[in-house]
């Protein structure tokens, strides 16, 4: 599903220049949830921006699907999130005067697409993440769990065949982040949708069927991962070894 080719990403600060990203390969198979881990700063959120078109590499090459994305052009990286990438901030980005069914079908409002079909599938989705009772609540009358829900059923709500996580289960409590990752392991069963997952949590991690880790800029190892065996202690371990 994903491929990245020596990705460079660095950041002028002043004089100064911030190598972020170097060299850095990654592969995400179809159907798999990879999950990065790595010290604030390492660059997580860079790559997956990068990935996404928010952010443009300065080298390297991205393939989904086997074909080259050119992360240059703003018409391709818009088109790339439209159809084939779903994405879940860490910080909602909900909009307030939306209620949560209009935000969730905000996907096919920005492409103007109102099919019916379409709207059975957002109150689909909003039944799977648990909030048909609050499908007419503005943010502002949710709390962060249910903002987070809202998050990742919009992000889910066209079929992307990827899914961009950054931090999901980060500001959650742990009922709402056992209830996430239940949901993108779902996901991934049903629809055979990719995910790859930026996480500090080993408990989070460890739904995982690959963990990545990252520092300084590039991937320094990996742990392969029984995704339905909830264990942490190889996570740990790792990260320990590894001085995460």
């Amino acid at each position: 599903m994903l491929e990245i080719n020596s990705l460079s990403k660095c950041y002028q600060l002043g004089e100064r220049e911030i190598q972020v990203l170097k060299q850095l390969d990654l592969s995400v198979g179809t159907g798999e949830i990879v999950v990065i881990m790595g010290p604030s700063g390492s660059g997580k959120t860079t790559l997956l921006n990068c990935i996404s078109g928010i952010d443009s590499p300065d080298e390297g090459v991205v393939k989904i699907k086997g074909k080259t994305v050119d992360l240059k052009s703003e018409k391709q990286r818009t088109l790339l999130r439209r159809q084939q990438i779903g994405i879940v901030f860490q910080f909602f980005n909900l909009i307030p005067t939306l209620n949560v069914k209009e935000n969730i079908a905000l996907p096919f409002l920005i492409a103007n697409n109102k099919q019916a079909e379409n709207d059975l599938r957002v109150d689909k989705i909003i039944q799977t993440v648990g909030l048909h009772k609050r499908k007419n609540h503005y943010p502002y009358q949710l709390s962060g769990g249910e903002m987070q829900l809202v998050s990742i059923a919009r992000a889910l709500v066209h079929g992307p065949g990827l899914l961009l996580a950054d931090e999901p289960t980060g500001n959650v409590n742990p009922n709402i982040g056992r209830s996430i990752m239940e949901i993108l392991r779902n996901t991934v069963k049903q629809q055979n949708t990719s995910v790859l997952m930026v996480t500090h949590s080993p408990e989070h991690a460890a739904w995982a069927d690959r963990i990545c880790f990252l520092k300084e800029g590039f991937i320094q190892g990996e742990l392969k991962q029984n995704a339905e065996i909830d264990n942490v202690a190889p996570i740990f371990n790792r990260l320990l070894e590894l001085d995460i």
